[in-house]
């Protein structure tokens, strides 16, 4: 049994973990777990799965970078077409938009 690589203190547990991307499971795979401060290693092979997975699923590249506009007194973040469509996000529809700490933001269709 290996020990944590981060925490230095922990054994590496082997479990099945479930694994998401932008809150979409892509299932459960093996990996290591530390037993102290919870890290989680998943081996090259498990790794290189859960990629093809998420590029079957659309979800390989979604993230992308915006700026801030500014329309009159407000402001405006573009979103692209592919995370807007992944998000189910219509013209004319409203959304809440609420923070949840000092740099995010959450919108809730």
């Amino acid at each position: 049994m290996s020990i944590c690589y981060v925490c230095d203190k922990g054994k590496l547990l082997k479990k099945k973990v479930d694994f998401k991307v932008y809150g979409v499971s892509l299932g459960k795979f093996n990996a290591e777990v530390c037993g102290n401060c919870g890290e989680t290693y998943f081996s090259e092979r498990v790794s290189d799965e859960m990629d093809t997975i998420a590029k079957k699923k659309g979800l390989w590249g979604l993230e992308a970078t915006t700026k801030v506009g500014k329309v009159g007194n407000s402001i405006d973040i573009k979103i692209n077409k592919r995370i807007a469509d992944f998000a189910g996000l219509r013209k004319g529809e409203e959304v809440r938009i609420y923070p949840e700490g000092r740099n995010k933001l959450i919108i809730s269709v």
